[in-house]
């Protein structure tokens, strides 16, 4: 059966993201990965559910990351077990200066979420 074995993102400050992903989202890091010749490196970030996140760089990318609704992937959901959680976990990433662009609610198809911006204005939906 296929599965979705990880999900990557170019960033501007691999170690920011990284930091960001492990302190709020319990993102455990592997080792950083270094292409000198190519300009590249990389963090595979794994989380409880085995689902992994790769975290890049590299000195060619200089592309602006809308934080509108835009053509492609749009947002990274993780679940945080409750509606408590998710309003606790809103309230701290609004407190450590996170833009909250949608504030905890149950959507029209029933899922209980809140939306944030992570350090470089990718969305991530907060969600049971």
């Amino acid at each position: 059966m296929p599965k979705i074995e990880h999900l990557a993102i170019y960033c501007r400050n691999l170690e920011n993201m990284r930091g960001f992903y492990c302190k709020y989202f319990g993102g455990i890091s592997g080792e950083k990965y270094i292409n000198e010749a190519k300009g590249f490196e990389s963090y595979f970030l794994s989380f409880e559910d085995r689902c992994r996140l790769e975290l890049m760089s590299k000195t060619s990318v200089n592309i602006e990351s809308p934080a509108d609704e835009y053509y492609g992937f749009i947002h990274i959901a993780i679940s945080v077990g409750s509606k408590n959680k998710v309003d606790e976990q809103t309230q701290l990433l609004a407190k450590d200066g996170f833009s909250v662009i949608g504030q905890p609610r149950t959507t029209g198809d029933g899922y209980y979420e809140s939306v944030i911006l992570d350090p470089e204005n990718n969305r991530i939906e907060i969600t049971i």
